[in-house]
């Protein structure tokens, strides 16, 4: 009754049906974890953000690799800006996704050492490879506040072309490479500012990273499990519906034709 089976299509598309149930299921699961992940992550960032802010050089120095669990936490750093040593970092966009640069200056420290102080966004000019103008900072000794982060790399952007660009301009913002550019001291990470703000609201501060948001990341779980589900229950009833057919056919084949007055 079920030889059908045994054939060469059958066996085909029941090896394809056994396969697909165990890749959909972990399918699922990546997804299910990349949601656990973005809810661990947005917890992280809330926890962060309303600590109260902390001397800057508690948190880090020169070398150090900024751990997650430090990412986007407030600090404070008192000094003095640097605009004589000022770069921007290409291809960065603001909250309207308008591409331009960001705004990084290094705040030489009471003690002689340098943090890198992201100042914020300012759009690009009709020549991208021009400097842009940049408002400048505050002048004198000056304390400020901002969310501390990590080194940016290669391997976390993804970008890799970081040769022939134009004087005082940057890919990434990275306290080692800035360091060997000025000769000097400078603490790991940055600083995103966000106090004082400034003034004529420009450069455009960097807005607080998204936190409230958790993606579709369970739904497409649910639905990869749903698939998984739904292949067995496909098979049977392609069984049945072959089954069914192949029976009708065999009656029809076995009916004697009635005689003709």
């Amino acid at each position: 009754m079920y030889r059908f089976l045994l054939s060469r299509q059958w066996v085909i598309l029941t090896l394809v049906a056994l396969v697909l149930i165990p890749v959909m299921v972990e399918l699922g699961f990546w997804q299910f974890h990349r949601h656990e992940r973005r809810v661990a992550q947005n917890a992280l960032i809330e926890d962060n953000l309303t600590v109260e802010p902390v001397p800057v050089t508690e948190l880090t120095s020169p070398g150090h690799t900024v751990p997650r669990g430090d990412y986007w936490r407030h600090v404070t750093a008192t000094g003095t800006f640097d605009t004589g040593d000022e770069v921007v970092v290409r291809r960065r966009t603001n909250a309207d996704d308008r591409v331009g640069f960001h705004v990084l200056t290094p705040l030489v420290l009471d003690d002689g050492r340098t943090v890198l102080v992201n100042r914020g966004w300012v759009p690009a000019g009709p020549d991208q490879r021009a400097f842009p103008e940049v408002p400048p900072p505050p002048e004198g000794r000056i304390t400020v506040t901002g969310r501390l982060m990590a080194d940016q790399t290669t391997h976390s952007s993804g970008i890799k072309d970081l040769q022939g660009l134009p004087p005082r301009q940057v890919m990434l913002i990275n306290s080692e490479q800035q360091a060997e550019l000025l000769g000097r001291t400078v603490l790991g990470g940055y600083l995103d500012m966000t106090a004082p703000e400034p003034s004529g609201g420009s450069p455009e501060p960097v807005p607080e990273p998204d936190h409230d948001s958790i993606g579709a990341h369970m739904a497409y779980a649910v639905q990869w499990w749903l698939f998984a589900a739904g292949v067995p229950v496909g098979w049977v009833i392609l069984v049945r519906r072959e089954r069914r057919d192949r029976a009708a056919a065999a009656a029809g084949a076995d009916r004697v034709p009635e005689p003709v007055d």
